[in-house]
Formats: structure tokens, C-alpha cells, sequence
């Protein structure tokens, strides 16, 4: 627990330090490579059988994401050499992406024989205390505004860690993995919603592109799940 908690931290950690690196744009774009590193790890570490359908969910999730991003990479369009601050962003990016993949592989270990309640409480006591360790770096008091807008996102990320750890508990984690594209479509959604960000065409494109990379694998995981069940319909009881 205590492992999956500073596993945790430091993903969180690197991603902070690429962020002031990279634009927004370009920082969230490679943490996006997360899904497709946890579908690597499961097949090297947790001996997970990856078919070429799994493999094609999440590669065509990663086109999904970068269709929309793609009027937003200002690197990739400057024409310049990226500087030595960029280029620790971008490695900073990915080690984060890689370190939370390997998060991923630990909860999908620890909800063999933990309960969700006692996996996402070890991990916010652990983050948490972890976190004090900044209080010397620069850490200014908040308004209560502020205060308000922090306490809800920690409900909501506390909300979303239960539900992730539930996932893993009932789908191996290449199976999940594509479904973190998900969350870029619904960041347009909340978007419009909220903010009246009225979505683009490369939005529109790459949305429909991930809905559909989700969709085939929900498809593809029934129609596994309708052959093992015909299998062991037909397989004659034993003894």
C-alpha cells in the first residue's frame, strides 16, 4: 500500500515539474501515453495474454487524443529546436506516464486480496502526508475560495480513485487501459458545459475516434466473454 502510495506522489510529482516545463497542450498529450505503457507492463509483468485487439484499442485511443491536440502543439509547429528546459519536460512527461502505468499494475495486484475502501485509504493517507513534505518549498495560504475549490477536487478525485480501483478489480488492466482516453472527451464535454469552450472540428474528429476505440473493446471483451461461457457450457463436468 504504502509502495503504491509513493508510486503515486512521484508520477504526480514529475507531472508538476513538466508542466512548468512544456506547454499545458503538449504535457497533457504525453500523459497520455500512460494507457498504451500499462497495456506493455501487464503483458511483461502481469503475464496478461494482449491480443492484437487490445493493442488496436488503445493505439487507435492515442490517434483519438492526438487528433484532438493537435492544433494545441505548439512545439511540434515553432519549427525551433526544442531548449534544455523543454527536453526535461518531455522526459519528466513520459517517466510520469511510465510511473503511473506501473501505479496501475499495483492496484490491479492489491485488489486481488484488498478491499477497494482499504487500497484508496492507504493511498490519500500515504499521498497525503507525502504532500506535507512541499510546505517548506513555497507554500502559500489559501483563500477560502480556494480551500472550497481544492476540497472538491479532492472528493472528486477520492470518487474516481474508488471507482478506478473497482475497474481493476473486475477487468484486467489492458482492458481498462483504453477507457483513460475517456477522460480528454469528457474534459470537452465539461468544457462547453462550464466554460462554453465550443468544440472544433479536430475535437469532434478525435472524440469520435475514441468513443469508437472504447466502444470495439467493450464489443470485442462481450464476445470473449460469450465464448468462455459456451465453453464451459460445453465442457462435460468432471469426477
Amino acid at each position: 500500500h504504502i509502495a503504491r502510495g509513493v508510486v503515486g506522489v512521484c508520477a504526480m510529482g514529475l507531472g508538476f515539474f513538466a508542466l512548468i516545463r512544456l506547454p499545458l497542450p503538449e504535457a497533457i498529450a504525453l500523459n497520455y501515453a500512460q494507457p498504451l505503457l500499462v497495456v506493455v507492463f501487464s503483458s511483461i509483468f502481469l503475464g496478461e495474454a494482449i491480443r492484437v485487439y487490445r493493442w488496436s484499442a488503445v493505439a487507435v485511443g492515442l490517434v483519438g487524443v492526438l487528433v484532438i491536440s493537435w492544433p494545441e502543439l505548439t512545439l511540434l509547429g515553432s519549427g525551433a529546436a526544442l531548449g534544455d528546459q523543454e527536453v526535461l519536460g518531455v522526459i519528466a512527461a513520459l517517466v510520469a506516464a511510465a510511473i503511473s502505468a506501473v501505479a496501475m499494475l499495483l492496484v490491479r495486484n492489491l485488489v486481488q486480496s484488498e478491499p477497494t475502501a482499504t487500497i484508496v485509504l492507504w493511498f490519500s493517507v500515504t499521498a497525503s502526508l507525502l504532500a506535507l513534505l512541499s510546505l517548506p518549498f513555497g507554500w502559500q495560504a489559501l483563500t477560502p475560495a480556494q480551500a472550497s475549490l481544492l476540497i472538491a477536487a479532492g472528493f472528486c478525485g477520492g470518487l474516481a480513485q474508488i471507482l478506478m480501483t473497482a475497474a481493476y478489480r473486475h477487468a484486467e488492466a489492458s482492458v481498462v487501459a483504453p477507457f483513460e482516453y475517456t477522460s480528454m472527451l469528457l474534459g470537452i464535454v465539461v468544457g462547453y458545459l462550464a466554460f462554453g469552450d465550443v468544440p472544433t472540428g479536430h475535437m469532434l474528429i478525435g472524440g469520435v475516434i475514441v468513443v469508437a476505440a472504447g466502444i470495439f473493446i467493450i464489443w470485442r471483451e462481450r464476445q470473449l466473454g460469450l465464448e468462455r461461457a459456451r465453453t464451459r457450457q460445453a465442457t462435460p463436468p468432471q469426477g
